[in-house]
């Protein structure tokens, strides 16, 4: 069967504008076939190539001395000791999600899962990061039932545990749900593996799944808003297979630690394309593939159709020729059907042949490293409010008690228990603090330390000022960390936006960006890789800007570590930072104001918009008194305020405790307010000498004391008014755990 001719409608049905086409044309010196066409459209599409997205990556810090691998590969590696190495990374998989939501999710998994074993390490953790809209309608109870038990059938059929996320709800995700998926690895720093050819002449060898028509232009269907039309593209979802994933991982991790691979990459996005073109471009060389020796499930498949085919569990590993023998020995005992596919050459061409004949011959560096680059218009939205935010008149009657009750029952900060119970936390037995915790905690093999995970990010405050909401995505992770004993050691990113090409959603990625950079600059933690999800809008409009942040620490002792939750009567409840002076961007006000956002999202009074300066005097004083084993425990204060994360120190307490707190001043923001870089922690009677002495060496820290925890199970809360002290809330242990709940979610 021939080709069909070029046309622009051929082009554009292949999501490339006029101009990429031109320079195809330039490229080539003649017109592309089908399947060179096909190559050219998913390498180029925003998934693969990042053209709307790289001059703004550029700002990212990612050198740092314990950075062993930065971005440009299939996942970031940092020091973890002298010996041993973490290896990390956050990828989305939202459009398959929205289509497909139990395959979406679960292939989600098993594509971040190998891009970590591809790169010599164990995996030992998957994290999710969930957005949905509001519950209680049929189709977003269909997309988060479908979601939740896709990861948790794949993570726990491969043995690897699920132990930490997070889970967002809100409207602006109802038709474009998000599903940001983290894999963490452990590795021998020797172990460590480039998906990179270097000799040519070496062989290429296939392995894992048979090729089929699943995923045929995923990469392309990630790259274009969700409509009617689109959500039809079933064939553009994949379909897992957990049992080979765990069957390739164990062949991979055998293969690398024999010393047989030059390079290995996964057949992720584009496929058979994306492995080859990537492998042989990063060593500036070429590759000649024969698809007749690709193992295929579907009959009088074309080359088109295997060039960009998705098919899960496959992987393409470049041989040296001395140890084809041996590594098809390791290859055959896993059962993974190993084929040689092709070898490495020096021309520097992509070079694919089907029944004898040459079906395609581009310039492997041009379609991975070098394609186009975008320098996108951005424009401040014109609703984007320039007046600071004043909430309505429920502000002088609220009741705060009820106030809290409803944060508490709201599903984002509500108890996840009935997500997590799906998952399997335990597995590989080395979890120490699971779901539920600010941060995840591992033990490491091998290792005197211990592992801290987390993720940080709050779309409604992004959506207010993605500058400083860009911020706190950071803050709250590296907090998030902090409050178990761990020091960050590197970020990953997973960067959820609307459409690059409408100006005003282009404007919030820009400031986004910019406000992960200096943060992370100013904190000195480096961003080792990620993933840019662009396009994610539907006919009711764009999602929140959702710039997810992932991040790894290090907790050096195990006396460093920190469980959450107050520990006994008589502790000390400080906040530790600057408290908030209004109520912008809170989740109280989201509520209030019938879902309208509180915009724009103002700093502390008297304080810099960065918050980068406030972090680092704050995780200064952190890392003292986590080092004098000062804190009995601590709390990033995030979603609801002081008011939720004291209700939830009472509530991760291992006994039954309440705490009394007395403010001077008794406003809202103080309670509700989110203002980023604030800690709860509590000091136990015996510190507290040592405590106010420390706190004395550190003035710059804003330090509020907030009153003690008790034996009586409730929470009291009293504020100065005309010199009395007026009991504003008190709410027994028992209805803050109802309110925060552990029922199944509904329907």
């Amino acid at each position: 069967m021939s080709d069909p001719v070029i046309t622009p409608e051929v082009v554009e049905g292949h999501g490339l504008k006029p101009e990429e086409y031109r320079l195809i044309l330039e490229i080539l010196g003649r017109e592309p076939s089908l399947t060179e066409l096909g190559i050219f459209s998913v390498m180029w599409s925003e998934h693969c190539s990042y053209k709307n997205s790289k001059p703004l990556l550029r700002l990212l810090p990612t050198e740092g001395p314990s950075v062993l691998q930065g971005p440009g590969e299939n996942a970031g590696v940092v020091a973890f000791g002298d010996q041993l190495a973490i290896c990390f990374k956050m990828e989305s998989h939202n459009h398959p999600s929205a289509v497909e939501p139990y395959q979406g999710a679960a292939t989600g998994v098993g594509g971040i899962l190998r891009d970590i074993f591809t790169m010599g390490a164990r995996p030992v953790a998957l994290v999710d990061a969930l957005f949905f809209g509001e519950p209680g309608t049929p189709e977003v109870d269909r997309v988060v039932q479908g979601v939740v038990h896709g990861i948790a059938d794949y993570g726990n059929c491969v043995g690897v545990p699920t132990i930490a996320g997070q889970v967002t709800f809100a409207p602006a995700f109802a038709g474009n749900p998000l599903v940001n998926a983290m894999a963490v690895g452990v590795m021998r720093q020797e172990d460590l593996t480039l998906a990179k050819a270097r000799t040519p002449g070496s062989i290429v060898v296939y392995f894992g799944n048979a090729t089929g028509r699943d995923g045929v232009h995923g990469a392309t269907f990630a790259s274009v808003e969700l409509s009617e039309e689109t959500m039809e593209q079933r064939s553009a979802v994949q379909v897992g297979d957990p049992f080979m994933g765990k069957k390739i991982l164990e062949a991979t991790l055998e293969l690398i630690r024999s010393g047989a691979v030059e390079a290995i990459q996964d057949m992720g996005a584009a496929g058979l394309t994306c492995s080859g073109c990537e492998i042989a471009g990063r060593g500036r060389l070429g590759m000649k593939l024969d698809l007749d020796a690709v193992p295929q499930r579907a009959r009088n498949m074309t080359p088109y159709e295997m060039m960009l085919s998705e098919s899960q569990e496959r992987m393409l590993a470049v041989i040296p020729p001395a140890r084809v023998e041996e590594a098809m020995a390791i290859l055959d005992k896993w059962e993974v059907n190993p084929a040689i596919v092709g070898e490495v050459t020096d021309d520097g061409l992509l070079t694919v042949y089907h029944g004898g004949e040459v079906c395609a011959k581009v310039p492997a560096l041009k379609i991975s490293a070098e394609s186009p680059v975008y320098t996108r218009e951005t424009e401040r939205p014109e609703s984007f409010p320039t007046e600071p935010f004043v909430p309505g008149g429920w502000t002088q009657s609220l009741d705060m008690e009820k106030a809290l009750l409803d944060l508490l029952a709201h599903p984002t900060i509500a108890s996840k228990a009935w997500i997590h119970e799906q998952y399997d936390t335990m597995v590989q037995t080395n979890t120490v603090l699971g779901p539920g915790a600010g941060a995840a905690v591992l033990r490491v093999e091998g290792s005197g330390h211990l592992l801290g995970i987390s993720t940080g990010v709050d779309p409604l405050k992004v959506a207010c000022d993605p500058y400083l909401g860009g911020q706190m995505a950071v803050a709250e992770a590296a907090l998030n960390l902090w409050c178990v004993g761990a020091v960050p050691l590197g970020l990953t990113d997973n960067l959820n936006f609307g459409n690059p090409e409408k100006p005003s959603q282009f404007w919030y990625f820009k400031r986004a960006v910019e406000g992960i950079a200096d943060i992370s600059k100013a904190m000195g933690v480096p961003v080792t890789g990620g993933n840019v999800s662009l396009y994610n809008e539907n006919p009711t409009g764009p999602i929140w800007p959702t710039p997810t942040v992932g991040m790894v620490g290090s907790v050096e002792t195990p006396e460093r570590l920190i469980r959450p939750g107050f520990k006994e009567p008589g502790e000390q409840i400080y906040a530790l930072g600057t408290p908030a002076s209004d109520l912008s961007g809170s989740w109280l006000s989201w509520l209030r104001e019938e879902g309208r956002l509180p915009a724009p999202l103002a700093p502390p009074a008297g304080h810099p918009a960065s918050l980068g300066p406030r972090m680092t005097r704050l995780v200064a004083l952190l890392e003292e008194a986590i080092g004098q084993g000062l804190l009995a425990s601590a709390q990033d204060v995030s979603e609801g305020g002081l008011a939720v994360a004291i209700a939830e120190s009472i509530l991760f307490a291992p006994k039954v405790l309440g705490a009394s707190i007395f403010l001077q001043d008794p406003s809202l923001p103080l309670l509700f307010g989110e203002p980023g870089a604030l800690v709860l922690v509590s000091v136990s009677p015996s510190r507290i000498d040592a405590w106010e002495y420390l706190l004395s060496c550190h003035p710059e820290v804003d330090m509020l004391e907030l009153g003690v925890t008790t034996e009586k199970a409730s929470l009291v809360v009293r504020s100065a008014m005309g010199g009395d002290r007026v009991k504003q809330v008190d709410l027994p242990v028992a209805r803050l755990a109802k309110a925060r709940g552990r029922e199944p979610y509904p329907g």
